[in-house]
């Protein structure tokens, strides 16, 4: 069954529906901005949490397509990854960065730091500056307090390789908006 959010189907797979979310809007209560930078994860990748099959950790990312996966990373920061595919299958995109756009007051408060570059570039302050936390494990993108917008005007996306993974490292399913300050890290240059 199609799970179609601001214009993307969610039941397609990951690194389609991670090229495609650049430059859609994701507010969480009101508060966030515009997909800047993300990465696709799949079953069949050794990178993904998925990998090894389900586990109670990773049970939402099998789940059906167009709800959210968040688990925490390193014991410390809380990260948000957008489920793809059919349920069952055990794949998602990692939201890795988002230009701010609304609710920066909250944001700075939450991050607390001022300058906007900082607030959201990278999964974990994304998710501290949405106020994503494990209550938001499971639930629909297409209901509150989430709210998908479809990205306005073309956007130019660049692929690179995916950052701090040990496994996989190669697989060029890191897509990021072209010329965006509010990246995690500049993509790196290919090998010659």
């Amino acid at each position: 069954m199609k799970k179609i959010l601001a214009g993307i189907d969610f039941s397609d797979d990951s690194s389609s529906v991670a090229r495609q979310l650049i430059g859609v809007t994701v507010l969480v209560d009101g508060v966030g901005g515009r997909i800047v930078e993300t990465e696709a994860y799949d079953r069949l990748d050794p990178a993904s949490h998925t990998y090894g099959g389900m586990t109670p950790r990773n049970a939402a990312m099998f789940g059906p397509p167009g709800h959210a996966y968040v688990y925490r990373s390193y014991g410390i920061h809380w990260c948000l990854n957008f489920v793809c595919r059919e349920a069952g299958h055990g794949a998602g995109v990692l939201i890795r960065a988002i230009e701010p756009v609304e609710g920066l007051d909250a944001m700075r408060e939450r991050r607390g730091v001022a300058g906007e570059r900082l607030l959201c570039s990278g999964p974990g302050k994304v998710c501290q500056a949405l106020g994503v936390s494990h209550l938001h494990n499971r639930l629909a993108l297409d209901a509150p307090p989430f709210l998908l917008l479809a990205r306005e005007g073309d956007v130019t996306v660049q692929t690179g390789t995916r950052i701090g993974i040990s496994k996989a490292m190669d697989t060029p399913w890191r897509f990021v908006l072209a010329g965006s300050p509010y990246l995690s890290k500049p993509l790196r240059a290919p090998a010659v």
